[in-house]
């Protein structure tokens, strides 16, 4: 059977597509994100890196790497680790796990949404309404605090629905509720205050730097029992600008000296608020009255249940104090409208039993139209294209990188059914109307497709901005799929009906 060139660019264009979405069979895990002040850094190693060994074992995913790490830590002596990257050979002498982030290699070019990768996502709605400008500082001040924090894979963007209400929706792989709303919930204005007096700020105008991961500036103190548990205290430095140490030694030269003191302290304290709640009051020693001081200990605790529990929760809440202190607070108030989490072994089980279900359908449909047309070449034909459809909507998806979500792979499912419909118009038109010629019928059957295709795109485009975003997916693999079916499968399908109906 002889087939037109409608049928090539078919199969040009699905070579193409399969090269987008590539096959990876590399072992190893990849590096993910290294914590700038860390070791690993220091050494060298960079995000993009795959490790291939840890200490001349094997690593082939993440489990193994995982194992790896558990079998050489905690330790209280410094060891040699020898890491074997595709790119170079690394030695780190550590006694803890390095700050490494890593995952198993992708086996495509396919990316996938929060839905599959499992993760948190909040839909956050600013309290007043903002320009374009004032948008794009608040999702670029929301990732430098993400960024900060230490939490990596996070996707911010502006939304809108259709009502036109502005919303940041913000999706962290990996990532816990408790993550989010203490990052994005809360606007994060720190201000220090002597006497009611503003010394100083969270953010650059006023913090120079803050001391992190230097257990000669930044750690906990002491844990102790407290009637509920345990409570643990920490201390880390931050450096004040000229500006700031100048505000300090005005308001502190106006200050007298505690008496009850001893002359040790000032009778005002240095007190510590947090989105307007004080969160902590530090003694200021009498030795920097009036003086022009840059260096500046801040305090705090945590508490929990058991010692463990007392130290992380000591731990994260200095992490986000000294994230805080040094983004600056968020320039405009928010409030959470929609907060999810998604477990990754849900999200592949649910992509695993649609994808199942979506070859199984085309495979009832091959076999119904088998019934019907007692052509076992057209059951072929449409098997071919259906499954031609899928790879160039999955190719598409990955040279555009856009994330594949649940909505996204409701609508790949969607655009599939609705050319089995298309194809079964064509097969109906070749088989009917036996008086004109069978290329009149093929013009005929592809201007009923074309007229459907329109009216799809009419209804797609408002999903594209309704519920803010959130099913933006659905409409974009749609319009790819329905237009890809439109301009290379249905007419490659025709052409192929074509030549078999002759």
């Amino acid at each position: 059977m002889k087939v037109g060139w409608r049928f090539w660019i078919l199969i040009v264009i699905l070579g193409l597509s399969v090269l987008a979405i590539g096959l990876n069979f590399q072992s190893g895990v990849i590096i993910q994100s290294v914590n700038p002040d860390s070791l690993a850094y220091e050494q060298g190693i960079s995000p993009g890196e795959i490790i291939k060994e840890v200490n001349n074992k094997k690593i082939n995913s993440l489990e193994d790497y995982t194992n790896s790490m558990n079998s050489l830590f905690p330790t209280n002596e410094e060891i040699r680790v020898d890491f074997l990257t595709d790119k170079s050979n690394y030695i780190l002498f550590t006694n803890e796990t390095p700050n490494i982030i890593v995952r198993d290699i992708p086996s495509t070019n396919i990316q996938t949404g929060l839905d599959i990768r499992g993760g948190s996502r909040a839909l956050v709605e600013p309290e007043q309404k903002l320009t374009d400008t004032e948008f794009q500082d608040l999702i670029q001040v929301s990732q430098n605090r993400f960024n900060v924090f230490g939490i990596s894979d996070v996707k911010i963007r502006s939304v809108t629905d259709l009502s036109g209400n502005q919303f940041m929706l913000v999706e962290v792989a990996g990532a816990t509720p408790t993550d989010l709303e203490d990052l994005v919930a809360k606007q994060g204005k720190f201000e220090a205050k002597i006497a009611n007096k503003t010394v100083f700020i969270g953010g650059e105008r006023d913090i120079v730097d803050v001391c992190r991961n230097d257990a000669t500036c930044a750690a906990i103190t002491q844990c102790l029992p407290i009637d509920s548990g345990y409570a643990c205290n920490f201390q880390f430095t931050i450096f004040l600008s000229a500006e700031a140490a100048n505000r300090h030694a005005d308001i502190t030269s106006q200050i007298p000296v505690d008496p009850s003191s001893n002359g040790q302290y000032l009778a005002e304290d240095l007190t510590l608020y947090l989105d307007d709640i004080k969160v902590d009051s530090l003694r200021i020693s009498s030795g920097l009255k009036g003086r022009e001081t840059t260096q500046i200990s801040i305090q705090g605790s945590g508490t929990g249940a058991t010692q463990e529990d007392a130290f992380l929760d000591a731990q994260l809440s200095m992490n986000h104090l000294q994230t805080v202190l040094i983004t600056g607070s968020l320039p405009f108030k928010l409030e959470i409208v929609k907060l999810d989490t998604i477990s990754p072994i849900l999200g592949n089980q649910f992509v695993y039993l649609i994808l199942l279900a979506g070859v199984s359908a085309i495979l009832a449909v091959g076999i119904l139209i088998f019934i019907r047309y007692r052509t076992f070449k057209s059951s072929l034909a449409l098997l071919f294209t259906s499954f031609s459809e899928l790879v160039i909507i999955l190719g598409v998806a990955a040279f555009i990188k856009w994330n594949l979500d649940l909505p996204s792979i409701a609508g790949i499912l969607a655009t599939i059914g609705t050319g089995v419909d298309q194809q079964i118009v064509i097969l109906d038109e070749a088989q009917t109307g036996k008086e004109t010629s069978i290329k009149e019928r093929m013009k005929r059957a592809l201007f009923v497709v074309m007229t459907a295709y329109l009216t799809s795109l009419v209804a797609l485009l408002p999903l594209y901005w309704a519920g803010a975003g959130l099913f933006k997916g659905f409409a974009i693999t749609s319009i790819i799929g329905i237009t890809a079916g439109v301009f290379i499968t249905r007419p490659a399908f025709a052409e192929m009906i074509k030549r078999i109906s002759s």
